[in-house]
């Protein structure tokens, strides 16, 4: 069966897999800089004789085609860019370009569909159908590398009837993957304010127009849109994390600056969502004797996992890995560029568990010290691999 046959190839090519996986991880690049990572993928590509075309200037797409008589076709993507984290691991696949780390495991998602090329490339006599693999760059920065893939055709000649994602989650145990159909991760929007008044000495504070207490009003009456205008029913969150009042204990500024997010899973009430947050913004200020200039920065789209291609999948990941290593996911307000996917074809992003409580692997994503447990490698490739063939109806 071409389960066992999947499960056993997982095995024979762990070790490469992970040696895929510790360059990568030694060598990241930021968002829209993947060159050196776009070569690696193209050299591992030619050494299994795919074709590939690049998209997107650092991205790649390849087809593996099944011997087998078939139309159908079914899409696989891996990001491959890193963050601006200094990584504080010691350990020898250690970043080795300061200030640049592969905090989100953008490097496992590589390494492990490079590796579904190789397991997919050596079945193709047992399988019909194609898969198209995207290693796409720029997950992390806006506008998303996945906005421009699309942009630039990769949905089409041929067009993948769905698209398959994963991703790693360190809150869940290695060897078990998480799924949830619906609506999933949130949109995400940032929000770029200033708020100016006239400053002047804290001591005389009538003869100025304090821009601080300004950004307090703003800032606790923009809550309300959340809490009273939001459908309690829709997730929506509004947070700013970056508050500069660059003043001093006597001394009132001209103006302070704000940084934040506002997240959402409902485009409708997205788009009146700016409108309302913006409007009170300045009219509070306006109505103080300051002004507000307050700019949205539009960013990804929620991500929904079609419901019935999702259930498939769940299915098979449960026949794949048995159904005690296939969980529920809850939202999460997190966001992903993959959801540009996900309004555009039927999609499914499910999650792979990277934990190992008892080698201390339990960082979060986006942390100097993530890390994962790479005994989770064999069930992503292999997993993978299944989903696809599987998909394909095989």
């Amino acid at each position: 069966m071409i389960k066992e046959k999947i499960q056993q190839l997982s095995k024979d090519i762990f070790n490469d897999v992970v040696a895929n996986r510790r360059h990568l991880h030694s060598h990241p690049e930021l968002s829209f800089h993947e060159v050196e990572t776009s070569v690696f993928v193209a050299n591992k590509l030619e050494e299994l004789g795919l074709e590939y075309h690049k998209m997107a200037d650092t991205g790649l797409v390849a087809l593996i085609k099944g011997d087998k008589p078939s139309n159908q076709v079914v899409a696989l993507r891996a990001d491959m860019d890193a963050l601006p984290i200094t990584e504080a691991n010691d350990v020898p696949y250690k970043s080795q370009n300061p200030g640049v780390m592969h905090a989100c495991g953008h490097d496992v998602h590589t390494s492990s569909l490079l590796g579904v090329a190789k397991i997919l490339t050596d079945l193709k006599s047992e399988f019909g159908g194609t898969i198209k693999l995207i290693f796409q760059p720029a997950e992390e920065k806006l506008p998303g590398g996945a906005s421009l893939m699309i942009k630039e055709g990769v949905l089409e000649n041929p067009k993948p009837a769905a698209v398959i994602g994963q991703h790693v989650m360190p809150l869940i145990d290695a060897g078990k993957v998480g799924f949830r159909a619906g609506k999933y991760m949130a949109s995400t929007d940032e929000l770029y304010v200033t708020v100016r008044g006239k400053g002047g000495h804290g001591a005389q504070p009538q003869q100025n127009v304090d821009p601080v207490i300004i950004t307090a009003h703003i800032l606790t009456a923009l809550q309300t849109i959340v809490s009273r205008s939001a459908d309690p029913k829709s997730p929506s969150v509004l947070s700013f994390g970056k508050v500069i009042a660059n003043g001093a204990t006597n001394v009132i500024p001209n103006e302070v600056y704000l940084e934040g997010t506002f997240r959402t899973m409902d485009e409708k009430w997205r788009s009146e969502a700016h409108i309302k947050i913006k409007k009170m913004a300045e009219g509070i200020a306006e109505s103080m004797g300051g002004s507000c200039e307050f700019n949205i920065m539009r960013g990804y789209p929620f991500l929904i996992n079609e419901e019935k291609l999702t259930a498939r999948t769940r299915g098979h990941a449960e026949d794949y890995l048995g159904k005690e290593n296939v969980l529920d996911l809850d939202i999460w307000m997190a966001a992903e560029d993959f959801a540009y996917y996900s309004q555009v074809a039927d999609s499914c992003f499910y999650r792979l568990g990277t934990r190992n409580e008892s080698r201390g692997i339990t960082s979060s994503v986006h942390t100097p010290t993530f890390d994962i447990e790479e005994s989770a490698l064999e069930q992503s490739v292999g997993l993978m691999a299944y989903l696809a063939v599987k998909q394909l109806g095989n």
